[in-house]
């Protein structure tokens, strides 16, 4: 059996996924840090000790992300929307349009009946419209970011943010808080006013029918709920959103060994 991997350096995490022939053979995630090369080569070795183990022969690399560059054993360097469409194809074929909540940024795309991307948005430089101003406010609100999906859910009374920056947004969380207002209605709140922005997002690359969420930002429960209520309809979420791009450049690495 042959093997083939894929790296996606993010800003925030590096993740890993390898393949053996069709099937996916395990994947690992670790914290980017500040040296991108040390992180890319330590994903490689979790991942290739597996191979390793079973006794498979390693192929071909492809490497993305923010920090793709940084990944020297790669042997091709593909964007992460290309990554992302593929992965999300391969595991819910029905998607046409997808959102990638990243840590730095938000990006909007259309693929095809193939999984090739057609067409995409990114959001700009303010953090409002990604998942970091999650973490703004769930620091401001002393919970740890996993938690705060579940806990949005229990609102009863949402606030409404009055901006979409993060800045102004952690200024205005901090005053709700000190007004006595609940941890739960401002984390609701939050969720809606990005929510909106992705939807926004979505909207102008235009919206087709099944849309997904991936990257890190949609493992928050309440920001997928938030997004499926502006919508109307359900979205599609895969069981590890943050995987996504790493295992669409595996699957394409495992491509290009059979096209060869």
């Amino acid at each position: 059996m042959q093997c083939c991997v894929g790296i996606d350096i993010g800003s925030a995490y590096s993740k890993g996924v390898i393949m053996f022939d069709d099937e996916i053979g395990g994947s690992y995630v670790v914290p980017s840090g500040g040296n991108y090369q040390l992180t890319a080569e330590r994903v490689n070795k979790a991942l290739l000790s597996r191979a390793d183990q079973l006794s498979k022969r390693m192929v071909y690399t492809i490497a993305t992300g923010y920090g793709a560059r940084s990944v020297t054993y790669a042997d091709e360097v593909v964007t992460d929307i290309s990554c992302h469409s593929r992965g999300i194809f391969y595991l819910s074929p029905s998607v046409r349009t997808v959102v990638d909540v990243g840590d730095l940024f938000s990006k909007a795309f259309r693929i095809d009946e193939r999984g090739n991307s057609l067409s995409f948005l990114l959001s700009g430089k303010c953090a409002g419209g990604s998942a970091r101003v999650l973490q703004v406010i769930a620091k401001v609100l002393h919970i740890r970011l996993e938690d705060i999906g579940e806990l949005s859910l229990k609102s009863q009374k949402r606030v409404d943010f009055n901006t979409g920056c993060a800045v102004f947004a952690e200024t205005e969380a901090v005053s709700r808080v000190a007004e006595g207002v609940a941890k739960e209605d401002l984390l609701a709140g939050i969720h809606r006013a990005l929510a909106a922005q992705l939807h926004s997002l979505a909207e102008r690359v235009g919206i087709e029918r099944d849309f997904s969420l991936v990257g890190g930002g949609s493992r928050d429960i309440g920001l997928v709920k938030a997004v499926e209520e502006i919508t109307g309809f359900d979205i599609v979420v895969p069981p590890e959103p943050h995987l996504t791009a790493a295992l669409g450049a595996a699957v394409i690495a495992r491509e290009k060994v059979k096209s060869a």
